[in-house]
């Protein structure tokens, strides 16, 4: 049975000092887990795969539990099908507003409740920052900056590692790497 296009965020990888894995490594604990056409994103923990589909409900318990075993390092992993990170992106409300898509985030839900939980964020006046949540994923334009931005704050605190970002361009990169034709 052919498998699926898969993309894995980790949470918090190569972001300071904390959680350093090598992306060779990160590539070859996916392709032990038996998935194939194992690339991996930039340096923060986004790796592109095949998944055999009876694999795929269970793979990010998969490769969360043996990068604790083989890296020591512990981090969430979030797992989306390429047909999930289509809706993510096609759902994005923000395109109009946001002029700098470094300053876009998506974040990605790992709690089926996080849509619930995040709605009266939205709901709420972040000033220059405009906050959208969907049934897959919130977005967040920050205009000012990341690193100072109230509204992800917040997000933060109500679902700590439940939820994890990424920049709308390197959303992009994904999906483009999805798409790609498997090395031959």
């Amino acid at each position: 049975m052919p498998g699926q296009r898969c993309i894995a965020l980790l949470r918090g990888i190569n972001v300071g000092r904390a959680k350093r894995i090598a992306m060779a490594d990160l590539r070859q604990l996916v392709g032990e887990l038996g998935c194939t056409d194992v690339r991996t994103l930039l340096n923060s923990g986004n790796v592109v795969f095949t998944a055999p589909a009876r694999a795929r409900a269970k793979i990010a318990a998969r490769i969360q539990d043996a990068m604790v075993l083989k890296l020591g390092v512990v981090s969430r992993v979030i797992v989306l099908g390429s047909d999930e990170l289509e809706r993510v992106i096609a759902a994005n409300p923000l395109l109009e507003v946001a002029t700098d898509h470094a300053r876009l985030l998506v974040f990605v839900f790992s709690d089926p409740d996080a849509p619930a939980l995040l709605a009266p964020l939205a709901a709420s006046d972040w000033g220059l920052e405009v906050l959208s949540v969907g049934e897959h994923a919130a977005y967040l334009w920050c205009p000012a900056g990341v690193l100072d931005s109230k509204a992800m704050a917040a997000m933060t605190r109500l679902l700590g590692d439940g939820l994890t970002s990424r920049n709308w361009n390197t959303l992009c990169k994904l999906r483009s790497l999805c798409a790609e034709p498997a090395k031959g």
